[in-house]
């Protein structure tokens, strides 16, 4: 069976870089994914894809990209299921990324430089 899965888009906002309780570092965010077709009325429809990143993947995507930041996310898709506070099963789909290519960062207030960098998985 093959799970695999690569996407291009914008991040929706900026990065908070997490831990579990294990000291695990893990970023949950956001792509805006622009559609390749349009819709009735001519534009473009966005998907917003939810993402996990794990460790050294995390930390530099949190380093690096901001709100707006171009990136390339390949990984796989994972489902999993949990109850809400309101006792409801609540489903949920996701993309664990494996590889992060940061294609297009955003300016930063130090004023980095914008230019491409890979970043490959690591474990």
């Amino acid at each position: 069976m093959l799970n695999q899965v690569s996407l291009t888009g914008r991040l929706t906002k900026d990065p908070q870089l997490m831990f579990t309780n294990q000291g695990v570092s893990f970023l949950k965010l956001s792509i805006a994914v622009q559609r390749r077709f349009k819709n009735n009325e001519g534009t473009y429809d966005t998907d917003f894809i939810p993402c996990t990143i794990w460790r050294k993947q995390a930390e530099n995507t949190a380093n690096y990209c901001r709100k707006g930041s171009l990136i390339g996310i390949s990984g796989r898709i994972q489902t999993r299921q949990f109850t809400n506070k309101h006792d409801e099963r609540v489903f949920m789909t996701e993309v664990i990324g494996e590889d992060v290519q940061f294609l297009k960062l955003q300016p930063t207030t130090n004023h980095q430089e914008d230019s491409p960098v890979k970043q490959t998985s690591s474990s």
